[in-house]
This record gives C-alpha cells, structure tokens and sequence, in this order.
C-alpha cells in the first residue's frame, strides 16, 4: 500500500546536493522548503527512493559472484557488535571470577565447621591411609614374595621399581582429570582401581601377574594423594585450612602403622595361609596383603555417600547442584550445633561459563554415540593439557619453579634415607651374621647320620663318604672344594646354601629342593635327583623381618609429635617458616647418622629425622593447594606428586649403591638435598590468608 504521506511530497535532488520538497494542497500551489541536509550515501537514500530500481535492473557484479557493497557493510557492522559482545562479556566474566572467591569464601564462613567436615575429614583419612599402606606392602611382602615365586636378585628391584613408575605415573594421569571430571568422581574411579588390581594380585602365582597387577594398583592409588588434598580443601574456610590440612596428614602415618602391625603380626604365621592342590598356594603373605585392602574398601563406601566439591561444580558453571551441596553443608553443620532453624540463605552464585564446557555442549549433541564419547574425551584431554601448560604462565611460574625444587629436595632426602635406614640395619644385621661363621677345613667325615640342622657355616676340603643328611635344615652353608661319595640326602630345606666346586659321586637327593642353580662348577658321577621340590619354599623364622616390622613401626609412630606441632601452629607462624624450619632441622639430623655404629642407633636417628621432617611435608601438601586457582589446583598438586615419586625413584637407586661402602656420601646428599631445599623454601610466598582463587 502505498503510504499517503508520500502521495503529497515530491522530493528533488537540486545542484550542491541540497534537498527541495513541494507540499501539494488540494490543487492549490505548493510552496518550496530547502534546507542544507549533508550529502547522503546511497544506501542512506528514503525509503521512497531506496531499491527502486531494484525490480527493474540486477546488480550486474552478481553475475561474477562479486559481493554487494551493501553486504560488505552489513557484515562489517555485525563484527563490530559481535566484538563489542564479546569484550563486554570477558568483562563481565573477569568480575565475576574475582568477585567469585570471595564470596565462595562468605559463603563456607556461614556454612561453618562442623559435623560435614568432620565426616568428610574421616572418609578422605581412610583413602589417604591407603596411599600409605601401599608404600610399605612391597617392602614387607619382598622377602617372602622372592622366596614363594623364586624371584632372583636382579628381578626384585623391578617390583619396587614398577610400583613408584605406576604412582608416579597415575599422580599426574589423575591430578589433571580431577579437574575437569570432578574430585568425588576421580577418587572413586582411583580407589576402585587400587581396590580390584591389589585383590587380584594376593592370588596371582606367576611374578608377571603379579608385576602386572602391583603395577595398576600403584596407578590407581597414586592419584589419591593430589585428589584428597584438592578435595578438603575446598570444604575449609580460610583459618582451617592449615590446622585441619596437617591433621588429614596423620593418616599417611596410620597407613604406615597399620602396615607395620599387621606385617608384624600376620607374615610371620605359616599356619595362617592355605592351599588350593599343590600348585595354587595362598601363605600368609598373600592373606596380609587381603588385609591390607580395607582402608581403601572403607574409604570408597564411605565416599558414596559424600557430595562432589561445590567448588569443582561452580568452575563448571554447575549452579544448581554447588548451591544444594553448600545447603548439606549448612544444614548438616548448624543441625549438629543444635540451631536446625538458621536457614541457608543464599540465592545466587556467579558462575561463570568457559567456551570449553560449551563446545563440549555442543558437540555432545550431534552424531553417534562412539563420536559423542570420542569428541568428549579428546576435548577432555585437551583441557587438561591445556591446564598443565598454563601452569608456565608468568604468573605462577616462578612459585611453581620454587616449589618444584623443594618438593624434589625433601622427596630426595625423605625418601632415600627411608630406603637407607633398613638396608642399613639388614648390612648390619648381616655383618654380624657372618663375624659367627664357623669354619671347617679338611674335615673327613664316615658313616654319619646328619639330623641336626647345619646353620651358618663353610666346609672347605672336607671328604663325606657313606654319609645321611635326612629332614634338616642347611641354612647359609656353603661347601668349597670338597668330596660327597655314596651319601644319601632326604627331605632337605635349604636357604642361601650352595656346592661350589666339588665332587659328587653315587649320592642320592631325594625330595630335596637342592637343584642345579645350587652346584657351582661340580662334577658329578652317577647322581640321582628323585622327587626334587618344585619351585621356592619359605622359612619363616626369619628373625631379620621381624625387626623390619619393628623398624618400619617405630618410624611411623616417630612422626606423631612433628604432625601435632604443625597442626597446631600451621596456622599461628605460617608455612613457610614451617616448612624451611622442619627441612633445616632435618638437615641437622642427618650429621647424627654419622655416629650410628649399631642398629639401635640408626633405629634412634631414623624416628628423630623422620618426627622432625613430617612437618615440611605438611606445610608443603598445604601451600601447594592454596597457591593454585581451583581450575588448576589437582594438575599442579598432581605434577609436584609427580615429581616427588620421580625424586624417590632416583635416590632409591643412589642410597642403596652405598650400603656397605660408605656412610658419608649418602649423609651428605641428603643434608645438601634439605638445606637447598629449606633455603629455597623461604622464597615462597606465605598463604596463611589468602583466599582460595
């Protein structure tokens, strides 16, 4: 239709661009108005006028595909607003993640400290317990493992070796998911998979099995450690976290004490295992590492019943589901103070949106159920990754250097005197075993029934002729050079006994378990083996594992005092001088080492550097939670436990090639290890009452 207004105006372009309009009045003359409009594009043309020509003529550039003019303008404007869109959004974001922490941290102020923390407190000690439990089942289960599964020297550092690989490993694998799958979820999937492999490696009869299975179950529970340390902490308000953190750490000592008081009380016992046939055998071994499963069992249905960090779900634009965990907190904390009628009064939270959680939203939606899968877990892993190269940002690079140098430093010292201090007492042990050797040389020795056991001894030159050797025990016996002719050996057990270059004619071994791997460079004339024992056989009346038990159990209960002095002033002197004080002063411990000429020495040294030196573990597990923004806490705490895993692997290797050699230059590693890495400690800077970001 066409507009009425226009049927009485006429418009005319005059010379200089100026403007006439002629009003008709109902025949009567029209009367000329001007005016010195500026010139006008064509595109700012009236409406009368605009596209008139439209119907009648075609762009002629739309034949050569050539855009309109018109388009190009119009897609430029559009930019310009989407990035005006665009800066006023990051805008809007940047202020409400600064404002974010903040009021998370109002928010865990009114919620308070009560009964839900203390819950939690208990289900997150019971995974962390786990943690320790394993670090010591290897050792403890080493000396019988290799004798059951006739395991030799050069395969049974592997088993050590492969088990701190698979935590090294799974701290990193795990710390990075935590963040993006959630910390509730990560610490189930890490406990069940710790839970299933240690199962099924108290069954496995074959040493690959059973490398296999230690192997999987070091990388589940390794990631525990960075997962419940990033978990507690967002429950904590700002003047808990360091007093409530270092008491979580007493559970890595109960892990220790657990392990020590069931090895102690389970290993030694042959008559606690069974046996399935003659070649499935369970000993008593096998039943302490069943035993060993229950921290994580307890700990994992403990934590079903537990929410997912409201933290976690806020970074991940999660509202709904952060508010009413923040509710259970509330309420289940004021209920338990007796006030059930203060009501959470909260209503909303900012949460902002990242462009990952929204390309992960949009791809989620489109093709198969394979791609769907495929496209989230990719993206998952480059959002991790992503997460770990932020880590370089100008920002945190240089406190994330500072504390990488001292995690590698206490990790080097802490764990490789750990390694020192038994080896230590079994060389020592093993010194004095053999200052008792008795010496027989040349003896001639006819017609004689042997049924008393032969311990501890060296035969050199000796002749034995028409001799019986039957249902005794030869432990540490060696026979040099020496003659057996027509001798009869029956149900023998033998330990660390060998034959070396001797003469063996007309005997007979008879259900013995003396076989070729014994007889070093012998000669042997018309000998028969009949019903030899198959595979390796334990002896139990070991009396060296049983002070291992010991030693490992008074080295754990040593660090009670170092956990309860750190509690209590985490918080009143800061980390950073509890951790360069405890590292110093364990430094100073390591000179008294020098003067451990007996195993009762090395007993004292080891619990005073291990009870002085717990408490920079602590201030350390604390700071590297609190300098870390929530996005990116787990990765980091996860790579700095990374880190920790490879220096113990490393100083393993290096203290142990000591032992028997020389005191000094392991001493000497680990005060340069803890002085540098005190010193350092002290360029940190202090998160006593930093909100966490």
């Amino acid at each position: 239709m066409d507009d009425p207004y226009q049927n009485n105006v006429n418009q005319q372009v005059t010379e200089g661009g100026e403007y006439t309009y002629t009003q008709d009045g109902g025949g009567q003359d029209g009367y000329p108005y001007q005016t010195d409009y500026p010139p006008q594009e064509e595109d700012a043309a009236s409406d009368a006028t605009e596209g008139a020509d439209d119907d009648e003529q075609m762009y002629e550039g739309e034949y050569q595909g050539i855009p309109h003019p018109d388009e190009i303008k119009e897609a430029r404007r559009a930019a310009r607003v989407e990035a005006r869109r665009k800066a006023r959004q990051a805008k809007e974001q940047e202020e409400e993640e600064e404002n974010l922490p903040e009021q998370y941290e109002t928010i865990m102020e009114d919620c308070g400290h009560g009964r839900f923390q203390w819950m939690l407190f208990f289900v997150l000690g019971l995974a962390l317990m786990a943690d320790g439990v394993d670090g010591f089942v290897v050792g403890f289960v080493l000396p019988s493992a290799e004798k059951d599964m006739c395991i030799s020297n050069s395969n049974k550092g592997l088993l050590g070796l492969l088990v701190y690989v698979a935590m090294m490993v799974g701290a990193l694998v795990w710390g990075g998911l935590c963040d993006k799958m959630g910390r509730r979820k990560c610490l189930i999937y890490v406990l069940t998979i710790d839970l299933v492999f240690s199962f099924l490696s108290c069954f496995a009869q074959g040493y690959g099995f059973f490398l296999f299975f230690r192997f999987c179950s070091g990388f589940g529970i390794g990631g525990s450690i960075p997962i419940v340390y990033t978990y507690f902490t967002e429950f904590l308000q700002m003047d808990k976290r360091g007093e409530h953190l270092s008491w979580l750490c007493m559970f890595w000592m109960l892990g220790g004490l657990y392990a020590s008081f069931t090895a102690w009380g389970i290993i030694p016992h042959y008559g606690w295992g069974f046996a399935i046939g003659t070649e499935f055998q369970i000993h008593s071994w096998r039943l302490f590492m069943f035993v060993c499963l229950f921290p994580a069992l307890a700990a994992l249905i403990g934590l079903v019943f537990m929410p997912e960090s409201p933290r976690f779900l806020l970074e991940n634009a999660r509202h709904d589901e952060a508010w009413m965990v923040l509710r259970q907190v509330h309420d289940t904390n004021w209920k338990a103070k007796g006030e059930p009628e203060r009501v959470f009064t909260v209503t909303n939270i900012k949460t902002p949106q990242t462009q990952e959680d929204e390309f992960i939203e949009i791809q989620s939606d489109t093709g198969t159920a394979f791609q769907r899968w495929t496209v989230r877990h990719m993206t998952m892993l480059q959002q991790v990754m992503a997460n770990v190269m932020s880590l370089s940002a100008p920002e945190l690079r240089l406190q994330g250097l500072f504390l990488v140098v001292v995690w590698f430093c206490m990790a080097f010292s802490y764990h490789g005197l750990g390694v020192w201090f038994p080896d230590m007492i079994k060389y020592m042990q093993y010194e004095e075993y053999e200052s008792k050797v008795r010496v027989f040389h040349r003896e001639r020795v006819e017609r004689f029934h042997f049924n008393f056991s032969l311990v501890n001894q060296i035969h050199r030159e000796g002749e034995y002729v028409h001799d019986k050797f039957a249902n005794i025990e030869i432990k540490s016996v060696k026979f040099e050079d020496s003659l057996f002719e027509n001798c009869y050996f029956e149900d023998i057990r033998s330990t660390n006994t060998f034959f070396e270059n001797c003469t063996i004619k007309n005997t007979v071994f008879y259900n013995t378990d003396l076989w070729q791997e014994k007889f070093k460079d012998c000669r042997m004339e018309n000998t028969t083996f009949l019903h030899p024992k198959k595979g390796c056989h334990l002896n139990f009346q070991e009396e060296n594992d049983i002070i291992i038990y010991m030693v490992s159990f008074l080295g754990s209960l040593a660090v009670l005092p170092g956990n309860i002095i750190s509690a209590l002033f985490m918080d009143k002197i800061g980390r950073i001088k509890i951790i360069g004080g405890s590292m110093l002063v364990s430094s100073a411990c390591t000179f008294l080492l020098l003067l451990s000429f007996s195993q009762g020495a090395v007993i004292c040294w080891q619990c005073l550097f291990y009870g002085a030196s717990v408490a920079a573990w602590n201030g350390l597990e604390v700071i590297s939670v609190e300098l870390y923004p929530s996005a990116k806490r787990g990765t980091a705490f996860g790579i700095l436990n990374g880190i920790c895993k490879f220096a113990a692997i490393i100083a393993s290797f290096i203290f142990a090639a000591f032992i028997g050699v020389t005191k000094i230059i392991p001493i000497f590693l680990a005060f340069a290890a803890l002085v540098c890495g005190g010193l350092v400690a002290l360029k940190l800077p202090e998160t006593r009452e930093k909100i966490l970001s």
